[in-house]
């Protein structure tokens, strides 16, 4: 493993109040591209859509433009017309601060979000940009069933890459099919670009049970570098995304990516005995993409709340059980805190917005009463 084999997602960056903490962003972009480290994965809808902005100051503003490769992104629900594209995609390279992207995606494609694209013809839009010199890699992100990635790669060999959702708790999930949409890839010889290898940091926090099985085998390794490794060994991976958030999760990942030990068949017996433990939890399977947000009416931080409902399931052994709001943990303090300035779950309307926006396709509106319930009585 090499650390070029990891890419800086910039999902989830250091916040200093409501905005993107530059300075931290700053000292962890230092420490990666001395690492080696060249790959920064951004979006236009990441961190309250201050992300590509933050690029600019924290990267391109302060580097030259050879040291580092950017990626960003084209969301189905940021355009309307052909107009649209040609807007946002100007506006990008101005935020951004960069004349041209190394990797350009068509954003989360699914059969929901895959007429669009092709109505509005973008992926010969893309062609097109990559003609003209403003786009270096042309590619898009995806979350559906594996036959239907079969159906976009058949009718669109152009596309040169596919970033995938790809951990080791959805490698057999039949709603995300991570190892059928991997061997998809492969089967169309396209390299993958990896997202959530930690499943929004799912895999950095195990159930205690969980966490001893791997250190009994590696102490001096991290639920979340085991995640890395997973993924990071798999044949044609180009990259592989990870939301860092602070300078000690960089520090572990460089550890993981520059670490010559590779995973030997008692760790991945290991691995699926840890996947196995944590699908016996009845846990909400959302990766906090926040997706759901921007067009919920109410306004409720669904991400947040399932997250807090997740860490009472798993720390304290919440599934299955009928539990009722005088049941005090942690979590509970969390969330009252939470809906101090915030709708909590109880105030959705099932309107479905969220659904629709959801690429892990949950059944967000009955999941909020489940949160409600045990939160709020």
């Amino acid at each position: 493993m090499v650390t070029k084999n990891l890419g800086f997602g910039l999902m989830r960056l250091p916040m200093a109040g409501e905005a993107v903490d530059i300075a931290a962003c700053c000292e962890m972009t230092d420490r990666f591209l001395a690492a080696g480290g060249t790959y920064f994965d951004t979006a236009l809808m990441y961190c309250g859509k201050q992300s590509e902005a933050a690029v600019g100051e924290f990267l391109t503003s302060r580097y030259p433009r050879d040291a580092f490769t950017v990626a960003t992104k084209l969301h189905s629900g940021f355009f309307q017309t052909l107009e649209d594209r040609d807007t946002v995609f100007a506006a990008q390279l101005e935020r951004t601060g960069v004349e041209y992207f190394d990797y350009y995606l068509l954003h989360a494609i699914d059969r929901n979000c895959y007429g669009k694209y092709t109505d509005l013809d973008c992926f010969e839009w893309l062609k097109g940009k990559k003609a003209e010199g403003k786009v270096r890699h042309v590619g898009f992100s995806y979350h559906d069933s594996a036959d239907f990635l079969d159906r976009v790669l058949t009718e669109h060999p152009e596309m040169e890459f596919v970033q995938l959702q790809l951990n080791y708790l959805d490698w057999e999930s039949e709603d995300v099919q991570s190892r059928r949409c991997y061997e998809v890839a492969r089967k169309h010889n396209k390299p993958v670009i990896v997202m959530e290898p930690v499943k929004g940091g799912t895999l950095a926090t195990l159930p205690e049970q969980a966490e001893a099985i791997f250190r009994a085998a590696h102490p001096d390794w991290t639920p979340a570098s085991w995640a890395l490794r997973f993924v990071m060994e798999l044949p044609g991976v180009l990259t592989v995304l990870s939301g860092m958030s602070n300078f000690a999760q960089m520090e572990d990942n460089l550890f993981t990516v520059t670490d010559p030990v590779l995973l030997s068949e008692e760790d991945h017996a290991r691995i699926r005995q840890v996947a196995a433990i944590l699908r016996g939890q009845e846990s909400i399977p959302c990766t906090g993409c926040a997706y759901c947000v921007t067009d919920c009416p109410m306004s409720i931080p669904i991400p947040r709340c399932f997250a807090l409902y997740n860490e009472d399931q798993q720390i304290y052994g919440g599934a299955g059980k009928d539990w009722d709001a005088s049941v005090w943990t942690p979590a509970s303090t969390y969330y009252d805190n939470l809906i101090k300035e915030n709708n909590g779950a109880s105030a959705c309307i099932a309107c479905g917005a969220c659904m629709e926006a959801c690429p892990q396709h949950l059944e967000i509106p009955d999941l909020l009463k489940t949160v409600a319930h045990r939160f709020e009585g």
